[in-house]
């Protein structure tokens, strides 16, 4: 029997997270030119306004072809998952920890589409001296930028002279800059894959013996 209760918290949860992604979004987008930092807590968490083309984490793939294709894959990715979900939740055995973590996926791909899709359409173009605003065309439709934010350098260091190399060339623990999407789909896949990987390897072993 479906379990409309627990739907419809799902759907809060993934609605609320995808306004508190937008909201960090644009706030940083219409306040911060490119590059534009500041610090949150010390030199190991900081704000740093940074945009790329649309995949997790700041990395690059394949110019504007690659980026079609990859607003393709969350598109269908998004799609896939709503219909794993809703599956899920007619199912009284299927745990709210799977449920909650697949949203957690769902909510953050959902995210990154709406700056590919929308951003382009909507802003101005950021660059290191200027702040876009609101009322600008930058990009078509599905090439807008996405925002990234937040950088932990936690070890910003350089390495020994005495190696061979790489020897005095700085060294950052920790890169990437990312967003609050790219959050939710890095906690929720670690999560299933940590804590709720009982419920995936027992689902084939079910259907087999039905």
């Amino acid at each position: 029997m479906k379990n409309p209760i627990k739907g419809k918290w799902l759907v809060i949860l993934g609605v609320v997270l995808v306004i508190i992604d937008q909201v960090i979004k644009v706030l940083v987008k219409t306040n911060m030119s490119i590059g534009e930092h500041f610090s949150v807590i010390g030199d190991w968490f900081q704000i740093l306004f940074v945009e790329n083309e649309g995949m997790a984490f700041g990395w690059a793939f394949g110019g504007a072809v690659g980026k079609l294709l990859l607003s393709t894959f969350r598109i269908v990715l998004c799609v896939v998952l709503v219909w794993w979900i809703a599956s899920l939740c007619k199912k009284k055995s299927a745990p709210t920890g799977v449920l909650v973590g697949l949203t957690l996926i769902t909510a953050g791909a959902f995210g990154n589409i709406l700056d590919c899709f929308f951003y382009g359409l909507m802003f101005g173009e950021s660059t290191f001296e200027t702040v876009a605003s609101f009322g600008g065309h930058y990009a078509p439709f599905m090439f807008g930028k996405v925002v990234d934010m937040f950088y932990f350098p936690i070890i910003n260091t350089t390495w020994p002279s005495w190696l061979p190399l790489i020897g005095g060339t700085p060294f950052t623990f920790f890169d990437p800059v990312f967003n609050f999407a790219d959050s939710c789909v890095t906690v929720g896949a670690f999560y299933l894959v940590l804590f709720q990987w009982r419920f995936f390897s027992s689902e084939p072993k079910k259907e087999t013996e039905k």
